[in-house]
């Protein structure tokens, strides 16, 4: 077996590898702004339409943790080729689909086939390069993680507006044709060794139901009103009892369908407890700067784009700089001032006000992308350091899995502070509006012309705003100490930090 397979053409093996994990990232958000389209389209009400993203999301989360099984059995290329091409069918079935049923089923089945697509992308550049080079490769899928959800909003406004939502998933067919061609055509010749595992059937259920039944909570529990509702407390039981047997089997079982047992290495256990969190307070970001732009500040959702969009500029200037000289210096330096910068931004936006500018707001997006341009390639490289080329698939697919499940409890949690201290700060304002307070009533006379009611409810507005904007600045304030408290999680990291190339870097 070749100890150090290398592609005949890196730079053509690698774009492949980048836009299959583009086209994939990008698919988590494209469809956010297109779904009242597609509600009045498919005829079904706004609610209903948020399947679109949740089945896709809940498939996912369950098969990604699957991905070091998946390996074993039929190889990393022949997975990614797979992987990608299915991504690319599944695509053009979403597009034409006729009905809301249609369209939720196909997006289940993209979302289980997009799964493996990021980790097996991560472990092949790894691969591929030779050590003193690897840093590049993760900069650059550090970049596409961080670019494709940006633009992912911006490009499914413009195509929804401009042509009509199927060819938000239509184009992605020839590049997923693209990119599998050419990684098949290119690595061809890489040795891989496969096994036939055994199916851990008790784990791969209790997963299906655990992640399944976990990931519906966090994606309903708001529109759902949480724990008052039958379905999210019968939902929530049901989840927890399967991922306790879940847990408890897969660090029993001989041949465990999850590998946990990876979490022994210290530096795959701090660098993912560090992403999980840092990604969550990121994915928080990323989730209430547009909703406030276009809840408080009136933007369009075109307009929230290009004021949030400035977050990627820096990381796209830097990745390669980032990547050729990261390795020179100890990562956890460059992790922790990712986080420093990440979390003085999220400061500064705890200072935002009503009459905020666009510049101002773009500014703050802007320094953020220093923080971002980073984080992911330094806390990717420590958190893979430790690990076996053979382990790099699984833990990679844990890391990821445990990511997203981290984006999506943000989320939940982001979303229902927002709102619930929104609701708290409007009472607490309210409490000194009354006939009895002159200044008040002095208010409402000038504000109405006499018209008591027209005036109350323009009050009510504008202490409902104020509200919101109190909350926002108080959820970026507890997201500015996250961030900072991260500093120290990183540092539970040691040295070496490169990772590993046995014998078996070739393939499994």
């Amino acid at each position: 077996m070749s100890t150090a397979f290398r592609p005949p053409n890196l730079a053509l093996t690698t774009i492949g590898l980048s836009l299959a994990t583009f086209m994939q990232v990008l698919d988590t958000t494209i469809a956010n702004v297109s779904l009242p389209t597609i509600a009045g389209n498919l005829g079904v009400s706004s609610n209903q339409s948020t399947w679109v993203i949740t089945s896709f999301a809940v498939s996912m989360a369950i098969s990604l943790p699957l991905t070091g099984f998946l390996t074993r059995r039929f190889g990393e290329v022949k997975l990614f080729v797979w992987s990608t091409l299915l991504f690319a069918l599944t695509s053009f079935l979403c597009g034409v689909s006729q009905s809301m049923g249609m369209l939720i089923l196909f997006r289940a089945i993209q979302g289980a086939v997009a799964g493996p697509m990021y980790p097996i992308t991560q472990s092949l550049l790894i691969s591929i390069y030779p050590p003193a080079k690897r840093g590049m490769a993760l900069a650059l899928l550090a970049m596409v993680t961080v670019v494709a959800p940006i633009a992912g909003p911006i490009l499914g406004g413009v195509i929804t507006d401009n042509y009509s939502w199927p060819w938000i998933f239509f184009i992605n067919v020839p590049i997923g044709i693209f990119a599998s061609t050419v990684v098949a055509a290119q690595m061809r010749e890489r040795v891989e060794q496969t096994q036939r595992p055994k199916i851990d059937y008790v784990g791969l259920i209790t997963l299906i139901i655990g992640v399944g039944a976990l990931q519906v909570v966090l994606d309903k529990g708001n529109d759902e009103d949480w724990f008052n509702s039958t379905f999210i407390i019968v939902t929530s039981i049901v989840s927890a009892i399967a991922l306790a047997v879940f847990l408890i089997w897969e660090l029993t079982d001989k041949d465990p369908i999850v590998d946990l047992k990876l979490f022994r290495h210290r530096n795959f256990s701090a660098g993912t407890l560090a992403l999980v969190l840092a990604y969550a307070a990121f994915f928080s970001i990323g989730l209430l700067v547009p909703l406030w732009l276009q809840r408080n500040l009136g933007y369009t959702s075109t307009w929230a784009g290009f004021a949030t969009a400035p977050l990627g500029v820096i990381p796209v200037l830097l990745t390669f700089i980032v990547g050729k000289y990261a390795h020179r210096m100890d990562l956890r330096l460059l992790a922790s001032a990712a986080f420093v910068v990440m979390g003085v931004t999220c400061f500064m936006r705890s200072d935002f006000y009503l009459g905020i500018d666009f510049t101002h707001v773009a500014l703050v997006q802007l320094i953020q992308g220093l923080g971002v341009a980073l984080f992911f390639m330094p806390v990717l490289s420590i958190l893979l350091s430790d690990l076996q080329q053979n382990e790099i698939a699984a833990g990679s697919g844990l890391a990821t899995f445990l990511r997203t499940l981290g984006g999506s409890f943000a989320a939940s949690i982001t979303t229902f502070l927002w709102e619930h201290r929104a609701v708290v700060h409007h009472a607490q304002l309210a409490e000194r509006i009354n006939p009895y307070n002159p200044v008040a009533a002095g208010a409402i006379e000038q504000l109405g012309g006499g018209n008591d009611q027209l005036a109350a409810g323009m009050i009510n507005g504008m202490i409902t705003q104020q509200g919101y904007q109190i909350s926002f600045n108080e959820v970026f304030h507890m997201l500015g100490w996250i961030f900072l408290a991260l500093v120290a999680v990183i540092w539970l990291a040691k040295p070496p930090f490169a990772a590993k190339a046995g014998p078996s870097s070739g393939g499994h």
